[in-house]
């Protein structure tokens, strides 16, 4: 089992910054990659960046390179998204994702 809370979202206006954090608890976290999805309204669930178990590879979607920054500290189980230059189509819900698990989500609005 494992348990996965995101925080962090919130109303940024646009050029603004973000850092999403998704702490891990439960099974072995450090064994598995991670990947930080996103669904915007109206729209289906995308993958946004993902990060290897030891943190050694990391993607990201085209819409994220250069702009999103994801990371793990593998001491305190969580695993950071740190979005920049955000537009309002970041918008959406940020969900962190270990194999079959899903955290609740956090909101990220972009708007002036």
């Amino acid at each position: 089992q494992l348990q996965l809370v995101e925080s962090g979202g919130g109303l940024v206006q646009p050029g603004g910054s973000l850092r999403l954090s998704c702490a891990a608890s439960g099974d072995t976290f450090g064994d598995f990659a991670i990947g930080w999805f996103r669904q915007a309204p109206g729209k289906e669930r995308e993958g946004v960046s993902c990060i290897s178990n030891n943190g050694g590879t990391t993607n990201y979607a085209d819409s994220a390179k250069g702009r999103f920054t994801i990371s793990r500290d593998a001491a305190k189980n969580t695993v950071h998204l740190q979005m920049n230059s955000l537009t309002p189509e970041d918008t959406g819900v940020y969900y962190c994702n270990v194999q079959q698990y899903w955290g609740q989500g956090t909101l990220v609005t972009v708007s002036s």
